[in-house]
């Protein structure tokens, strides 16, 4: 039986308020609280967190491998709280599951193995071979095709069960750390063929994982701390803001890591020419640094306003009224057309505790403003 056409307008996956919680009564621990999250399709999305923060948990329940308890879960469409447990059978035909368990028939040899998945389709026999050569080719297994589970190693064996995932091109493919068990080049194998899946059939991937190797493959990358999202990051506008703020001298000495943790909480501004960005007397609400265009600072004393400075790409302002707690002491107006990257205060002070360099940078303006 061929998996059921899922609608080609909808999104992969939309939860929302998504709660779970295991045991009952005085025992029950909460492990997901309150979860929203959108994902469109084709989209390679990398789920990372602390043991125990609930991506697993959350992983199954989007799987139809687990109940919703509380709040709701689309589909492709579909909505999975209340579903029968034959209908999720359906749903999780159009789902490829890539667990640290590989699940293999023993008695199979590899090529057999992804074959089986083959079987609810409507190909031949040879089609069918050749889908799982050519799998298991892409993953380096094309001199491991006869073998049986039993004479391959812990790696070969989870590549076996990759491809056998992938076999049906499914429409969602949920991955709980695929490459914990292979070096940097399977690993690497595996991410690219599952990033060529998403680009040629918009099949949306979602991985659980802790491996820093693959960080760069995906479109967005969420973090979960105790059940609850605690970031959700679109990886190339990041890193983009990462090359340009890397260059600044106020975020000098900051490791990749720490420069990605204060990009992914920017946003970019724009300022038509003439425009006052922030002006003296106001609360201080944000900061900002210039990625484009020349803003002056002026200060009024006594009723009357001097130019004290000109600022352009790389430099900051309204660092000052943050960290001291009072209004704005200057006004700034956009000389040109003006972008800043900027920060809501809250995440402006929790960058300057997470990151000593960064403080101490920032510090180092006070005695000059």
């Amino acid at each position: 039986m061929t998996p059921p056409a899922l609608p080609a307008d909808a999104d992969a996956i939309i939860a929302r308020d998504v709660s779970y919680h295991f045991g009952s009564g005085e025992s029950a621990r909460q492990v997901l609280g309150n979860i929203s999250v959108h994902i469109p399709r084709g989209q390679v999305i990398i789920m990372t967190g602390p043991s125990g923060s609930g991506k697993t948990t959350l992983l199954t329940l989007i799987g139809a491998l687990r109940s919703l308890q509380q709040g709701s879960i689309g589909f492709f469409g579909t909505e999975l709280r209340g579903l029968s447990l034959q209908q999720q059978v359906e749903v999780r035909r159009n789902i490829g599951f890539i667990f640290q368990a590989h699940n293999l028939f023993e008695s199979l040899t590899a090529r057999q193995n992804v074959h089986m998945a083959l079987e609810l389709h409507n190909l031949t026999v040879h089609e069918k071979q050749r889908r799982a050569e050519q799998l298991l080719s892409d993953l380096g297994l094309a001199q491991r095709l006869d073998y049986h589970p039993g004479r391959l190693s812990g790696g070969q064996r989870q590549r076996v069960a990759i491809a056998r995932a992938l076999a049906n091109n499914p429409a969602l493919i949920l991955a709980d750390e695929p490459t914990a068990a292979l070096d940097k080049d399977s690993s690497r194998d595996v991410i690219n063929l599952l990033k060529q899946l998403a680009g040629e059939h918009q099949s949306t991937v979602l991985i659980v994982t802790h491996d820093n190797r693959i960080m760069d493959a995906a479109d967005r990358i969420i973090n979960l701390t105790d059940g609850a999202i605690s970031s959700d990051m679109e990886v190339k506008r990041t890193l983009y803001i990462c090359q340009f703020i890397k260059n600044c001298p106020i975020f000098q000495g900051m490791s990749l890591g720490d420069l990605t943790d204060v990009a992914q909480h920017m946003e970019l501004q724009y300022f038509p020419s003439g425009t006052g960005i922030i002006r003296q007397g106001d609360l201080g609400d944000r900061f900002h640094l210039i990625y484009r265009g020349t803003v002056s600072v002026s200060v009024n004393r006594n009723g009357v306003s001097s130019n004290v400075a000109e600022l352009k790409s790389g430099d900051f302002f309204g660092e000052v009224a943050l960290l001291r707690e009072e209004p704005r002491n200057a006004t700034v107006t956009a000389i040109t057309e003006v972008e800043t990257y900027s920060l809501s205060k809250d995440q402006f002070l929790a960058a300057l505790r997470n990151h000593k360099s960064f403080e101490e940078q920032v510090a180092g303006t006070l005695f000059i403003r």
